[in-house]
């Protein structure tokens, strides 16, 4: 392609506008009629807490069951998605500046003094453009930090299927985009089952709400973590059957190590007395979980994160280092994203955190890092 056609491919339509516009219309509008389990996030600063709707895998499956049906009918092109990759691309980052630009405006000029609204005002205009201004706003009763990051992850999930009947469009389905596909769908599904879980993490606990969250959310998950599948629409690989073990292998111990984590930590701050592996909780200074996982390193999950990752891109084999994008982003962010912890947790807990140390004293990976 050359750069004319590339520019014409991300000049957004008013049907890729249409369709995105769409989508966010159904998650706001389902996600806050249909039923599901009402989880209590943390307690902030304040002594309040926001309560989340977490019925994410009930909408996945309508929409998912809506798609289907117009496809059925002649209504929908199951490849619209694939078809306009970077129209959607270009009108989602378009969406993410305007609505980054309206949370800075509504931040800046709000004189809410609770925790979830009072502005966080540096006076550095990118600094603040970026990480945001205040921690959890709402539009019309939605948790827009929630929702961004529902939209994203289910978004991811609906490029992929979109990719998918490509493939079978074009003839060159395989063994290695089934086997992409089926992690990918596994993961997606598997987050939306647990989605109570994403409440006690760190975007949704201790990060404002800001261009990084927003085009991170809306943007680099659905678009960046879906490079594979798109990858393997243009580039045949053919796997052989050791491969496809050892990736299979890959994908099994990264998700037990990154479900394992996230649950007892969850678990952790729902009930701090609850066995894990079989015995009580090893506990420094009466707040930090040192047992199970987070006994290992005290970012265990991250370690499970990154094998995840590394999974979704092995089966493009290693002809090529574009598909292993999103596993080398991911070990740069979490890397970063651990140092900026660490240095919040030896703020906040002092001597505890230092006593955490030793006792844990590797950060991601045991011997390594």
């Amino acid at each position: 392609m050359d750069l004319n056609s590339i520019l014409q491919s991300l000049t957004p339509s008013w049907t890729s506008v249409g369709l995105l516009l769409s989508y966010f219309g159904y998650l706001a509008i389902f996600g806050s009629i249909l039923p599901g389990k009402i989880v209590h996030g943390v307690t902030l600063a304040d002594g309040t807490r926001l309560h989340y709707r977490c019925n994410g895998l009930l909408s996945l499956s309508l929409l998912v069951l809506l798609l289907g049906g117009g496809v059925a009918a002649g209504f929908v092109s199951p490849t619209a998605i694939a078809d306009r990759g970077l129209e959607l691309l270009s009108a989602t980052f378009i969406f993410s500046f305007a609505v980054t630009l309206l949370l800075y405006i509504v931040g800046s000029t709000s004189h809410d003094k609770g925790s979830s609204l009072k502005p966080h005002v540096s006076g550095n205009l990118i600094h603040d453009w970026w990480f945001g201004i205040q921690l959890n706003p709402q539009f019309m009763g939605i948790d827009l930090k929630f929702f961004f990051v529902r939209a994203g992850m289910l978004g991811w999930l609906l490029i992929n299927l979109s990719v998918l009947a490509k493939s079978i469009q074009d003839g060159n389905l395989n063994r290695s985009m089934v086997l992409y596909q089926l992690f990918c769908a596994f993961y997606i599904l598997d987050y939306f089952f647990y989605e109570e879980y994403m409440t006690s993490t760190w975007d949704i606990i201790a990060e404002r709400l800001g261009f990084m969250l927003v085009f991170g959310d809306l943007v680099w998950i659905p678009f960046t973590f879906s490079i594979q599948g798109w990858w393997l629409l243009r580039n045949n690989v053919e796997l052989t059957s050791a491969a496809v073990v050892a990736n299979c292998l890959a994908f099994i111990m990264g998700y037990r190590i990154f479900r394992g984590a996230n649950r007892q930590k969850h678990d952790f701050k729902k009930n701090p007395k609850a066995h894990i592996w079989g015995k009580p909780p090893k506990v420094i200074g009466g707040k930090l979980l040192a047992s199970g996982y987070w006994g290992i390193a005290r970012h265990c999950n991250y370690l499970g994160d990154l094998l995840l990752a590394l999974s979704f891109s092995l089966p493009c084999g290693i002809s090529s280092p574009i598909p292993y994008f999103y596993p080398t982003y991911l070990l740069i962010l979490l890397i970063w994203r651990e140092r900026r912890d660490e240095a919040r947790c030896a703020e906040k807990y002092k001597d505890i955190w230092a006593e955490y140390r030793k006792t844990v004293p590797w950060r991601i990976l045991p011997y390594v890092y």
